[in-house]
């Protein structure tokens, strides 16, 4: 005898042919009635009527992005030859269309700079290009914050980590990755393009590319002005951000 011989045996039950009628089972066979289920409880998180800042059209679209005090609107115009470009041209947008652009210029803003100390001979002639462009734009010298890192690979984690203390407008990215004899070039330059890129994705805080990836030192050192074209480019962004916040808004 074991555990199941004090069970009700079930006999086999044919199925139907013709006209034949299925006798009903037994009462003692039916199975009880399932208990009701309640609802569960409607919380903010579980109520599809909650507002969240995760959705683009309820509240602010931007509330989610950070953005420092010192990314306010310049109303100020931007300076002739301010802006950078490969080939001669203006862009020009017919009349009728909604219009936002931003200003290169820095007075008021606060901008955190992170630069590669590896291939310092290039890199450190950046940063003064780089710290110069930003005291000319009108940023302070007390409103700069420059973080040395040990090389290019590490630029993205540090813009990322100056970006989320939502201290900083913008920032700008300086390194110089030269080719070498092995594939090191190619990962090292890729991870850092698209790592500063995900930083300001991520955060809502424009990150500017001031990272040179060259061939030899000789076209590095040709190069140096990109540092401040990057400052440039990362105020740019702010002020267009800026804008963007207060258009929003309105």
């Amino acid at each position: 005898m074991n555990e199941f011989d004090d069970q009700p045996q079930v006999p086999p039950v044919s199925p139907p042919s013709g006209d034949t009628p299925v006798p009903a089972p037994p009462a003692q066979w039916a199975s009880a009635p399932a208990p009701a289920l309640e609802p569960p409880p409607v919380s903010e998180d579980t109520d599809p009527s909650a507002e969240s800042i995760d959705d683009p059209v309820a509240g602010d679209p931007f509330e989610g992005w950070p953005a420092a005090q010192s990314a306010a609107v310049i109303e100020d115009a931007p300076p002739d030859g301010a802006s950078v470009e490969h080939v001669r041209g203006e862009v020009d947008v017919p009349d009728g269309y909604t219009v936002l652009e931003g200003t290169p210029l820095g007075k008021r803003r606060s901008v955190g700079v992170v630069v590669s100390r590896f291939n310092g001979g290039v890199t450190n002639k950046m940063l003064q290009g780089a710290l110069e462009a930003l005291v000319e734009a009108g940023v302070a010298q007390d409103a700069i914050t420059v973080m040395p890192v040990p090389g290019a690979f590490e630029l993205p984690l540090a813009a990322m980590a100056l970006a989320k203390t939502r201290r900083y407008a913008c920032i700008v990215a300086l390194g110089a990755i030269v080719r070498g004899d092995t594939p090191h070039f190619d990962y090292v330059a890729s991870e850092c393009a698209s790592g500063l890129q995900l930083a300001g994705i991520e955060t809502g805080v424009p990150v500017s590319f001031g990272v040179l990836t060259v061939d030899t030192v000789e076209q590095a050192e040709a190069r140096i002005h990109k540092a401040a074209e990057a400052v440039r480019s990362a105020l740019e962004m702010a002020d267009l951000f800026a804008r963007l916040r207060a258009s929003a808004k309105q």
